[in-house]
């Protein structure tokens, strides 16, 4: 089954942190630009983070840049999206989808060839 699946989210104080953890099963990764999305409620979905096949090159959203770090492990099959310093107004669902590119340019409207279920963070006092 082609697919991916994240893991790492829950409920965490501001200031907290996380690691999502995202693995690609039944492909391979290393072809794919991969990125990371999150959707609140009552919000359209945006795009945080991307990180291209090899992983010399990344992209933050403006209001993550400082505390979010994207790395992959293609040996592995794996992304992650570690988030430092929480804050409420990140709370939502995320989700990593593999872009049908290399790199990340444009990753947010370029076609995606798999989305993961989504895993809720939770950013609450």
């Amino acid at each position: 089954q082609l697919q991916l699946v994240e893991s790492g989210g829950g409920l965490v104080q501001p200031g907290g942190s996380l690691r999502l953890i995202c693995v690609a099963s039944g492909f391979t990764l290393d072809y794919y630009a991969i990125g990371w999305f999150r959707q609140a409620p009552g919000k359209a979905r945006e795009g945080v983070s991307c990180i291209d096949g090899n992983g010399d090159s990344t992209y933050y959203l403006d209001s993550v840049k400082g505390r979010f770090t994207i790395s992959r492990d293609n040996a592995k099959n794996t992304v992650y999206l570690r988030m430092n310093s929480l804050k409420p107004e990140d709370t939502a669902i995320y989700y990593c989808a593999a872009i049908r590119n290399y790199y990340c340019s444009g990753f947010v409207s370029k076609r995606k060839d798999y989305w993961g279920q989504g895993t809720q963070v939770t950013v609450s006092s």
